[in-house]
């Protein structure tokens, strides 16, 4: 096309003026020598807000702020100042005539120094057609997936770089966006041409025909391989961490000391408190003033500023009251201050809490068994220098002292035995009966009515401190009828009856032993072990109200114990 000074009068020179003034793009004819516009059509008028006409014999350097320009994108001057980014392309004798075409604000970032950066972070440009269904890909692009730049890539190559599911997943989630309009992301390993593995991450963004039609897709493609390797890593030691802090039952915390607001990283540290997630975290000022033990503040405030001056490091016990059932619990709670300078005071404190207070319900629970059992060994050993004493004062022989000493330890042991078995450390009245007559009974011992032996009353359990004593009167007891009372003939009966009471601690024990059938009874001439112990054992320990009878018809013991309360903290399933 020619310069205005070209179009003669006729109807070519109107021709090319129609074509010249309706372009659907700007067009204009310029004088180098004389640097101005000689002539605008009005599609480049109306680019830069001129009325029609205007522009002609217009200074070049109001528009363009210079001299000629060069062809590319560059930045006009409109009619009210603004600046109008255009794309220029020169034709024409000596380049006079110009094509000046608007520019997208997305292409007119485009430069090359764009492409540049976008290959600095690593990022390669791919553009999909769907007429040709060939995928063009950039420099960076082809390097990343192992293909050649330009149009070297149809869908199919790229499938088979894929594995089965990820085609699956891949397609579904492009499909979706495709439907919507809306750009996409996702990530996935590839195996490229040469064997090696690389794990991409794909931005795209469906392009819309003429006709609403999909005319294609664009995007960027960036290999991520060293950085999902990391994060896998990373989140594997956090998964590592928190299974071992999930066995060992400890609560992850984090305290910002600036806004005084805490962060409950796991779902212990609320079991803990008896918090829920709706409830939020506790920060220092509430768990100081509200949910820490009045009596433990002190302690923990003291603590907490120590580890503020001092090394970082915060190790604190106390109790905390639990927010669902106002519960005390004991905790230990321990953590490293971290600063953001060596001189600067911490920006947080990271740590972990455990609950402690079955852990130290065990510890004084063990404590005060060691001392029973220090005290039971000394009643003991003090129970064998009695009987050892008395069997050798009234034994008649070496054997008869062999005999009554062996059998009273061996009640003795038994009734250590039964204690030792039960978790409470008590022993059935019923069990300690059962292992002296069990063998003199002939058939059950329930109750029988014509039974030699037998056992009427509730269960009884007695505590450690009545259980000897009452299991060595029930030997003695036992050992006197076999040798001289109704279990020392075929026709003797025993029977043993007991009834829980009213009155003292823990109710009082009625004992009843009584005996028949046996040879006649005569009230003794002296005071054996046994008598003693009936007498002065029970009453002494067992602070028992013993009567005894020597009826000629048989022997009959009356007790009357009151038995003292159990020591829950003796109980391992309190």
């Amino acid at each position: 096309m020619g310069d205005r000074a070209d179009y003669p009068g006729s109807d070519a020179g109107d021709l090319h003026r129609a074509a010249f003034e309706e372009a659907a793009v700007g067009l204009a004819i310029v004088s180098p020598a004389e640097n101005r516009i000689l002539d605008a059509n009005r599609h480049l008028c109306r680019l830069l807000g001129y009325e029609p006409g205007r522009l002609s014999g217009i200074p070049l350097s109001d528009i363009v702020g210079g001299h000629l320009p060069a062809e590319g994108i560059q930045s006009w001057r409109s009619a009210d100042g603004r600046a109008v980014e255009v794309r220029v392309t020169r034709s024409g004798a000596a380049g006079r005539t110009l094509l000046v075409q608007s520019v997208d604000p997305d292409e007119a970032v485009r430069a090359e120094q764009n492409r540049e950066a976008l290959t600095a972070a690593g990022l390669g440009e791919w553009r999909w057609d769907a007429g040709s269904g060939r995928i063009t890909l950039s420099r960076r692009a082809g390097q990343i997936l192992g293909h050649a730049p330009g149009p070297s890539l149809t869908w199919r190559d790229l499938r088979a770089s894929l594995s089965e599911s990820e085609r699956l997943r891949i397609g579904g989630l492009v499909g979706e966006a495709i439907e919507r309009g809306r750009p996409y992301f996702f990530e996935c390993r590839i195996v490229r041409a040469d064997g090696s593995e690389v794990i991409i991450g794909v931005r795209g963004q469906p392009l819309a025909g003429p006709e609403g039609g999909l005319s294609g897709m664009v995007g960027v493609v960036q290999d991520i391989t060293t950085r999902v390797e990391a994060r896998d890593a990373l989140l594997g030691r956090e998964q590592r961490l928190r299974v071992a802090t999930s066995l060992a039952r400890l609560g992850i915390f984090e305290w910002h000391m600036l806004d005084d607001q805490a962060i409950w990283e796991n779902e212990r540290m609320f079991e803990i408190f008896g918090r829920t997630p709706e409830d939020g975290s506790v920060g220092k000022t509430e768990f100081l003033n509200e949910v820490l033990h009045p009596d433990d503040r002190k302690a923990v405030r003291a603590a907490i500023s120590s580890a503020l001056r001092e090394d970082g490091i915060l190790h604190v016990a106390g109790r905390v009251r639990r927010k669902s059932d106002g519960a005390w619990r004991t905790i230990e709670m321990a953590g490293r201050l971290e600063r953001d300078a060596p001189n600067r005071l911490p920006r947080r404190l990271i740590g972990v809490v455990a609950d402690v207070t079955d852990r130290r319900l065990a510890e004084e629970r063990q404590s005060l068994l060691i001392r029973e059992l220090h005290h039971r060994v000394k009643n003991t050993l003090a129970t064998v220098q009695a009987i050892v004493g008395s069997t050798a004062r009234t034994a008649s022989s070496i054997e008869s002292f062999y005999e009554a000493f062996v059998g009273r330890i061996m009640s003795l042991a038994h009734t250590h035995a039964v204690l030792t078995e039960d978790t409470w450390q008590t022993a059935s009245l019923r069990t300690l009966l059962v292992n002296e007559l069990k063998p003199y009974a002939e058939g059950t011992m329930e109750g029988a009515a014509d039974g030699r032996v037998s056992l009427d009353g509730p269960p009884v359990d007695l505590a450690s401190e009545i259980a000897v004593p009452i299991g060595m009167a029930i030997h003695e007891l036992t050992t006197n009828a076999a040798k001289y009372g109704a279990l020392s003939t075929r026709g003797g009966r025993v029977a043993v009856a007991w009834a829980l009471l009213p009155g003292g601690p823990a109710g009082t024990l009625r004992f009843e032993w009584r005996e028949s059938g046996g040879p006649p009874v005569e009230p003794p001439r002296r005071q054996g072990f046994g008598s003693r112990l009936l007498q002065r054992v029970l009453t002494t320990q067992v602070q028992a109200e013993v009567t005894t009878d020597y009826a000629p018809e048989g022997f009959r013991l009356t007790m009357l114990a009151p038995l003292p309360q159990r020591n829950d903290a003796l109980n391992p399933l309190a």
